[in-house]
């Protein structure tokens, strides 16, 4: 469960989720990111979050 920036209520499951690759760290290695797209259903607010991290 994921809590709105805004005001704070819980979301169990994403609109939508992607992966994509993140920025190369110092030694070169790029990071693949989870990320996933969020409505609150107090405020109705949309935020992303990213759900995993793993090296590629």
């Amino acid at each position: 469960m994921v809590k709105c920036p805004k005001c704070g209520a819980e979301v169990s499951k994403p609109k939508k989720t992607w992966k994509m690759a993140g920025r190369p760290d110092k030694q070169g290695k790029r990071m693949q990111l989870e990320i996933g797209l969020y409505e609150c259903p107090k405020c109705h607010a949309t935020f992303r979050e990213v759900l995993s991290k793993k090296k590629i």
